[in-house]
């Protein structure tokens, strides 16, 4: 090309934005502002209802979606070569506000639990898609014969699927039962994500993936995205009717034959790659997504072949959720905006290389953070890794946001920038640089020529990257240094387990078992001197570890998990134990013992002393009795203690006397009527906080909510409750509804750190019901904070002037800041008894009410192991509810009053009264020695 170095001429008058570049700006502005609410409700989602929900919905239904009829409808355009009319594009504009009214309607709907308005919102969107899919459809027909017309077959196929997925979404927003439900949350993720997302991203990358990369398409491209369609569509309509009709394994052959046809696909994208390796985001970003989508769907393949019920294929498929929706779905949107956006904002090649240097800003640095922190997130982890990693992972993502911002400006600066030829000057300059000013002419059409990061500028991001992935997986094992078996709560000796033996040089290894709260085997026998080594293997359901009282430590093994440590050379007997909550003291101990051989010339088979005796540290003796009192290897510590390490007990910090602090606030009582909602969607997160219970006396709590009781439920008879129980804390735990009537099995397992599940109820019968962990040792996890209250209104419930709720229950208190304490909890005599969580709490803040008004007091003895006799002092009860029954109502003939409403525990009911006149009315247990340790409060009542 001859290089022009005449004089430049004057400056061209700004041009404005040419129509398809502000189409495009208008059109895709849903698409930002659906990514935001997004990011929004994923920094949020603890204090957002139905946030699980919506961090899926609001991107796939609404970003991905209008992504979709927006893009799809552009390269329709171009692959027909079709001429853009105004009458066709006032038909698009109708779709898109149908579908972000309807989207915003389906949101609302699900949110409020307002379930026609769901249905309009999930029509609405059928009706728009669907919509969007016959106008593809009746433009292809019309066009001429186009290679790659078989791209706009998938756009129609994807957009006919959709409303399937979103009448089942409706039907699910209703309510099923649990048998039921999972195969249509399939089925119903079959349509819209394999369906309606999958086709669409096949379709497109067939043509887009080697513009991206700016080399040719295979020859044999065309041929296989028809083969790729036909078993996209078999495979789909197969799976999706083994899924509703079938067992899982057939559903697996279904999903096998969806993937076969993406693999035929993904072969002339490989032979393009190879052509020309990925060197920007939008390119490293679509082929991690797609490595996401076939891993995810080889892994679900996986587990439907090797599950023989739907019940057993419902606790797996969970897995791939995530790497679905943010590692394929999420990651391929942002990809594609970010080649897309530059290109059709146009305005010349300065500018839209400009906008697509400011979105490629940090691209290895982003795509390997983000790949690394999803990789993080999926594997095995404590679940403060999980939570960090999902952290790294959503600002990899969200940095996309502020870069579109700084790339508009930037286009609209180069837009506004005119151009000026080089001068002669600028060329010899150029050529004394070894540059050639003639890489600047290219064709706009043809997109940017994207400048590749350097190789060792490269390499340094991909380094930088890693580093922050190792901070992440270090800060999340530091902060809970528990998961990987430090700060168990052993208490290590200086001596090891060998005493004095003569080492035989041998090595004896063993495997141990842990399920059903047991060690298998409980006793090892190992040749004296010999090197132990253990392989502890956790079968259980609920987190597991063995410490020994060496202080060596498996560590924490989630379900599944086996770990392999040395003890070393044993030559005495060493006690090892499970040091998660409660364990150790349902039996889950053993024993070490060394046989054989001689230790200092006596032969231990000849029944010779442990050399190491009682004072090689404690516990690490069996010659004393007093040590196997009870569970053989268990070490209580010194009377008073709050746990095995010796500290004393919070107990002996215990004032009922003092006055809270200053900034103390009580625990609200007050109980607020029952929605006008049938179905109540609650997130439940259980979290291990440190909080007081009384004056001066903190415990860590397991909490369901972060508060013990956890938050309280109310609704009618009739009501549907759906609840995500999450396990943010650090062992496992599960949820116990007492409302609902339905086999446990399921619903009741427990549940690792990390893991989530839904557990839907019916609350067919009215009454104020305990929910609780129920993972054992039940009595640990409710004594140390986790139970709540469902209140269901009996039919036709009278109106009172003020509701409050008391759930009664008990601390066994450990030392300051710590657990429960097992050995008090054992004897069943507490150290504390609370309503709701504090020990005289309402003494420092009573409960107001006024002369003359009806007042009910909804009671729940939540125990662990006492009840309650529930009285107000100088008041009388006219309305006695007690286990779903009246057993006292005003009028009565016998004209009888009630002073005390007895619970057993777990029990519940409500008593209604009004008091006579102004005073300080107290209210207690009438088990006076629980009223004293501070089951006690007061009715302020005044004029």
């Amino acid at each position: 090309m001859k290089l022009d170095l005449s004089p430049a001429a004057p400056p061209a008058p700004l041009r404005p934005l040419t129509d398809r570049s502000a189409w495009h700006l208008r059109a895709n502005a849903p698409v930002v502002a659906w990514l935001l609410a997004t990011v929004v409700v994923a920094v949020g989602h603890r204090w957002i209802s139905a946030s699980p929900w919506l961090l899926v919905h609001l991107l796939l239904l609404g970003a991905v979606t209008n992504a979709i009829c927006v893009w799809s409808q552009h390269f329709t355009d171009a692959l027909l070569r079709r001429r853009i009319t105004p009458a066709s594009r006032r038909w698009q504009v109708a779709r898109l506000v149908l579908l972000n009214g309807a989207v915003a309607a389906t949101v609302a709907g699900m949110v409020t639990a307002t379930w026609v308005v769901t249905l309009v919102g999930a029509v609405g969107v059928g009706v728009a898609v669907a919509a969007h899919g016959t106008a593809l459809w009746l433009q292809s027909r019309r066009a001429l014969a186009a290679r790659f017309a078989i791209c706009v077959g998938f756009y129609v196929a994807a957009a006919w699927l959709l409303p399937f997925g979103a009448g089942l979404g409706a039907t699910l927003a209703r309510g099923l039962d649990e048998g039921w439900r999972t195969r249509v949350v399939l089925a119903h993720a079959g349509f819209n994500l394999l369906g309606f997302v999958g086709l669409t991203v096949m379709g497109t990358l067939m043509t887009l993936w080697p513009t991206m990369l700016r080399t040719k398409m295979a020859d044999d491209a065309p041929r296989a995205a028809r083969t790729t369609l036909a078993l996209m569509l078999v495979g789909l309509a197969g799976g999706v009717a083994a899924v509703l009709a079938a067992s899982p394994p057939v559903a697996a052959v279904g999903l096998a034959t969806y993937l076969a046809g993406i693999v035929v696909s993904v072969r002339p994208m490989v032979t393009a790659a190879r052509r020309r390796p990925p060197a920007t985001f939008a390119t490293w970003s679509a082929a991690c997504a797609l490595a996401w989508l076939v891993g995810s769907l080889a892994t679900l393949v996986g587990v439907l072949a090797l599950s023989g019920t739907w019940e057993t294929a419902a606790a797996r498929v969970g897995i791939v959720t995530v790497p679905l929706v943010a590692g394929f779905a999420a990651q391929v949107l942002l990809g594609a905006l970010t080649y897309l956006v530059p290109v059709v904002l146009g305005g010349g090649p300065a500018a839209v290389r400009s906008t697509t240097a400011v979105l490629e800003r940090g691209a290895v640095l982003r795509v390997v953070l983000f790949d690394g922190a999803l990789a993080l997130f999926v594997l095995p982890a404590p679940s403060l890794v999980h939570v960090l990693a999902s952290l790294t992972a959503l600002g990899a993502l969200v940095a996309f946001l502020p870069l579109l911002v700084g790339a508009l400006r930037v286009h609209r600066r180069a837009r506004r920038t005119p151009f000026v030829p080089p001068t002669a000057e600028d060329v010899a300059a150029a050529h004394a640089l070894g540059q050639d000013l003639r890489a600047r002419s290219v064709d706009a059409r043809q997109g940017p020529p994207v400048e590749a990061v350097t190789g060792p500028r490269r390499k340094g991001l991909a380094v930088a990257a890693l580093s922050v992935l190792l901070l992440v997986a270090a800060g999340g094992v530091a902060l809970d240094p528990a998961a990987l078996g430090t700060g168990t709560g052993a208490s290590p000796t200086e001596a090891g387990a060998s005493g004095v033996v003569v080492p035989t040089g041998r090595t004896t290894t063993v495997e141990v078992e842990a399920r059903d709260m047991r060690f298998y085997p409980a006793t090892i026998e190992v040749p004296a001197g010999d090197t132990l080594v253990l392989v502890v293997t956790n079968t259980d359901s609920t987190v597991h570890d063995l410490v020994l009282d060496t202080g060596a430590t498996s560590g924490r093994l989630a379900p599944g998990a086996t770990e392999t440590f040395e003890v070393g050379v044993v030559g005495r007997t060493v006690d090892g134990w499970c040091s998660i909550v409660g364990h150790r003291q349902m039996g889950m101990v053993l024993t070490i013992e060394p046989v054989g051989g001689s230790v200092g010339g006596t032969s231990l088979a000849d029944g010779g002393a442990d050399p190491a005796g009682a004072g090689a540290g404690a516990g690490a003796g069996s010659d004393s009795e007093a040590e196997h009192d009870g569970m053989a290897g268990m070490d209580h510590g010194p009377v008073g203690s709050g746990d095995a390490s010796g500290a004393p007990s919070a107990a002996t910090d215990l004032d009922f006397m003092a006055a809270p602090g200053d900034d103390f606030v009580a625990r609200p009582a007050e109980l607020a009527p029952a929605s006008a909602e049938t179905v109540h969607r609650v997130r439940l997160a259980v979290s291990e906080l440190v909080t007081e219970v009384a004056p001066g006396v903190t415990q860590t709590l397991w909490t369901f909510g972060g508060t013990a009781p956890g938050p309280t439920l109310r609704g009618k008879v009739g009501d549907r409750f759906e609840i995500a129980l999450v396990n943010d804390g650090t062992i496992g735990h599960s949820i116990d509804f007492h409302a609902g009537a339905l086999a446990p099995d399921r619903p009741m397992r427990t549940i690792a750190p990390g893991e989530e599940l839904t557990y839907t109820f019916t609350a067919t019968m009215s009454g104020v019901w305990m929910y609780h962990c129920s993972t054992m040792p039940m009595s640990a996890h409710i004594a140390n904070g986790m139970f709540g209250a469902v209140v269901i209104d009996p039919p036709d419930l009278p109106a009172v002037d003020r509701e409050y709720l008391l759930v009664q229950s008990e601390y066994y208190l450990g030392q300051q800041g710590g657990e429960v304490d097992m050995d008090r909890l054992a004897t069943g005599d507490p150290d504390v008894v609370a309503f709701n969580g504090y020990a005289n709490q309402y003494d420092a803040a009573p409960l107001p009410a006024r002369v003359g008004e009806r007042v009910r007091v909804w009671v729940l003895a939540a125990g662990p192991n006492r009840g309650t006799a529930f009285h107000v002092v100088g008041g009388q009860f006219d309305t006695v509810f007690s286990e779903g029954a009246y057993r006292l109502r005003p009028g009565n003939a016998e004209a009888g009053g009630s002073q005390v409403l007895g619970l057993a525990v777990a029990q519940g009911g409500f008593v209604e009264l009004a008091f006579p006149e102004a005073g300080r009315y107290p209210f207690v247990t009438h088990a006076m020695i629980d009223a004293e340790r501070g089951a006690h409060g007061f009715f302020a009542v005044t004029g």
